[in-house]
């Protein structure tokens, strides 16, 4: 440029070349003082971990928030994430401050109304900006901090929008620092994508101490605490809660709840126990098996794995050589929980030619197999805590594959081999009985 747009003078701009004052080879470098340590030798404290006060969230977590950690909490738009934080922090009796980017005090406030509890401990800070957060915390000095959302947060020295890698990546490290400085635990609440994983870079889930993901179906009430990531305990735990007009309240006993009893000895319905984490549950399978109005059959699926229904079609078909291909199949989860466990296949083969037949299965039958292709029942694991759970609810007869049990039960165990076998003599006694 000839003429400079401030003064109007011409031919009046220099150069200048900026050069650090001291060499980056001559930069000395700065150690932490730590030296390598036998293993053995290394001296550790017991955790003095933070009960939130909700059993179903510290079961999940190991027993408590640990001081210092930082806990990413993931799920879907409306599932229920700010509701369950806000819940931890006015019901702990400690100095909470909830960094909101997304609501307004006033908005954080009605939602507490709901809540119906009252806290005298539990700061609102409306606020983005991560530099002006980090300085308010170190003023504050609070017990615990809770970040709505991680998305929201931008960082004043990063030209990059709120939500974007860069700016994830430097807020939720300087927050990390922070929390390890001051033994501040910290909860993040983070937005998901499309494909359900947490918005943002990968290492997100790498830099914090427990990743948990809340899930559920937004038509049902009930919602599922999983733990992905956990440094200070298991991912096998998992909480579950209902949602309700006043917050989110916890189920302890949830296969009370899933089961309805089929009082009207309906057709199409079988019982399965199945393990979710460490957790046995027993749902209701609910199966609807009619003839093809249409040319092509339809094959519909909710709370399971359309594949691993065809596959057990195709067994039924083959092994117990009932024709079911012209046939339209209905089958569903009752309570909205999506089942990972193999252990179901045994309870839907049984729901599925309950429907078929339309012959009743007693509400006093339970089943936990893994069916085989060449129709063999294969074992499950935890046989004695499925049946211990199936126990307390009243079960009279539960089919398993043949395991050794070690523990008396009152139930009736019968061990079962094979597919075909196991439903021929269970459809003859219903059919001698009746």
């Amino acid at each position: 440029m000839g003429k400079c747009t401030s003064c109007g003078a011409w031919n009046s701009f220099q150069e200048e070349v900026i050069q650090s004052s001291v060499s980056t080879a001559s930069t000395p470098i700065t150690t932490s003082g730590h030296k390598p340590t036998i293993l053995s030798e290394i001296k550790t404290e017991k955790l003095n971990r933070i009960a939130t006060g909700i059993h179903e969230l510290d079961q999940v977590v190991g027993g408590g928030i640990v001081p210092g950690s930082v806990i990413l909490l993931g799920g879907e738009p409306g599932i229920g994430k700010s509701t369950l934080l806000l819940q931890v922090a006015v019901s702990l009796d400690k100095k909470v401050l909830y960094v909101s980017g997304e609501e307004s005090p006033q908005q954080i406030y009605l939602r507490a109304q709901r809540l119906n509890v009252p806290s005298n401990t539990c700061y609102i800070y409306s606020e983005t900006n991560v530099a002006a957060i980090i300085q308010e915390i170190k003023t504050f000095q609070p017990e615990l901090v809770i970040i709505d959302s991680v998305q929201t947060l931008k960082h004043p020295d990063i030209d990059a929008s709120p939500g974007s890698v860069s700016q994830i990546r430097e807020t939720t490290n300087l927050l990390i620092e922070l929390a390890k400085q001051t033994h501040i635990p910290m909860l993040l609440i983070g937005h998901i994508n499309k494909e359900g994983s947490i918005a943002g870079p990968k290492i997100l889930e790498h830099m914090v101490d427990v990743v948990l993901q809340f899930e559920g179906d937004m038509q049902n009430v009930y919602r599922i605490l999983r733990s992905n990531k956990n440094r200070f305990g298991s991912t096998a735990e998992i909480g579950i809660f209902e949602m309700v007009q006043n917050g989110l309240r916890e189920v302890s006993n949830p296969s009370e709840i899933m089961l309805s009893g089929n009082p009207e000895k309906l057709s199409g319905v079988a019982i399965a126990s199945v393990m979710e984490g460490i957790r046995p549950l027993m749902i209701e399978v609910q199966a609807l098996v009619s003839t093809a109005a249409y040319g092509t059959p339809q094959r519909t699926v909710n709370g399971f794995d359309g594949k691993r229904l065809n596959m057990l079609l195709a067994i039924i078909e083959k092994r117990l050589g009932v024709k079911i291909y012209t046939k339209d199949v209905f089958l569903n989860i009752a309570g909205g929980i999506r089942v990972q466990d193999p252990a179901i296949d045994l309870a839907v083969v049984a729901a599925i030619l309950s429907s078929l037949f339309d012959f009743y299965i007693p509400s006093s039958y339970c089943f936990a197999g893994e069916v085989g292709l060449t129709g063999e029942i294969r074992s499950v694991s935890q046989v004695e805590k499925r049946i211990k759970e199936s126990t307390k609810l009243g079960i009279q007869k539960m089919f398993v594959p043949p395991c050794d049990i070690q523990s008396k039960s009152q139930c009736n165990v019968i061990p079962c081999t094979r597919v075909d076998q196991t439903f021929r003599e269970i459809f003859k006694k219903q059919s001698a009985t009746e």
